[in-house]
């Protein structure tokens, strides 16, 4: 009862803090590593994606975050040229929507589906960090901070996902599902701007 009303109190909170401000002029190693810190969209998507590799299991451990990886240093490539992407925020916020669910029901999906799956979304979190790259910015710096920070929060969430399974025994599937669908909602209040 207390870890519902906890999450409630979580999802009904407006929260001040924005992933994608304040960077003024300053794209550095540091400012890359906080980056994806700084805004509940993104550091919940990473976790999603973690739980989402940790449910398929097999080569998704490492293949799904891999292309969440890859593909969001593509979009950061399409960022940094200036070439836009149509509705970047509502899809960075989806994300943690769309995969929170497809880990949640647990569906079969091939491997190379989950990995486009999230590779879609990554473009867009990518995207959104490239273009807010001021002109003159140190831009392989920034890039190998945020990415080394998405790679952490997304084995953060790989991690905690196969620890919950380990010490909860049988019931740690639907705990898992528990956790994907929470992060599905959560993601709703992003959406909703609760978040």
């Amino acid at each position: 009862m207390r870890l519902l009303l906890a999450l409630i109190l979580l999802v009904t909170s407006p929260t001040l803090a924005f992933a994608h401000t304040g960077h003024g002029t300053t794209m550095t190693l540091l400012a890359g590593l906080s980056h994806p810190l700084a805004g509940p969209d993104h550091v919940l998507a990473m976790l999603v994606v973690g739980i989402f590799a940790a449910v398929l299991g097999g080569r998704a451990l490492f293949l799904v975050p891999l292309s969440f990886l890859a593909m969001m240093i593509a979009g950061f490539a399409l960022g940094v040229a200036q070439i836009g992407l149509p509705y970047v925020e509502l899809a960075i916020a989806l994300s943690s929507v769309v995969i929170g669910l497809a880990a949640a029901l647990k569906r079969p999906l091939p491997l190379a589906g989950a990995m486009a799956l999230v590779g879609s979304f990554a473009l867009f979190h990518g995207h959104a960090h490239g273009a807010e790259m001021p002109a003159g910015g140190d831009a392989l710096n920034y890039a190998l901070g945020f990415t080394a920070a998405t790679a952490m929060i997304c084995t953060t969430g790989v991690a905690a996902t196969r620890t919950l399974r380990r010490l909860t025994g049988r019931h740690g599937a639907n705990l898992v599902r528990a956790a994907a669908a929470t992060g599905a909602l959560m993601g709703a209040g992003v959406l909703a701007g609760w978040i």
